[in-house]
């Protein structure tokens, strides 16, 4: 929980489709100024290598599509925060439980261009 809560702080500074991934207190990955969510996803976790495994990846806003959640899941990533509010979150969501990670909605947006 830690690391959530580090990582939510944070992630408001992150700009436009902002992704980071957060391990043991430290920012281990960060993608940002994508017009693609899951591209900022996956510059974030090429930049945390193998670190990834374990980590938490937080989101400035919702996922539009289960992709994003895949690409963690392909990472290694245990947690996922986003802020939820797609008409795709069903799909979200139910990515998740297959893929067993866990999966947080904040309810608040940081998106900012």
């Amino acid at each position: 929980m830690r690391d959530v809560e580090l990582g939510w702080k944070l992630i408001k500074f992150v700009k436009s489709n902002g992704i980071l991934v957060v391990r043991n207190g430290a920012v281990i990955g960060t993608g940002a100024g994508q017009m693609s969510r899951v591209d900022s996803v996956r510059i974030a976790l090429a930049k945390c290598g193998e670190r990834c495994r374990g980590a938490v990846l937080l989101s400035d806003a919702f996922f539009p599509f289960p992709d994003s959640v895949e690409t963690a899941a392909e990472h290694g990533i245990s947690v996922v925060v986003e802020t939820g509010g797609s008409i795709r979150d069903a799909d979200v969501i139910s990515t998740a439980r297959k893929l067993n990670i866990t999966l947080l909605f904040t309810g608040m947006r940081h998106f900012r261009h």
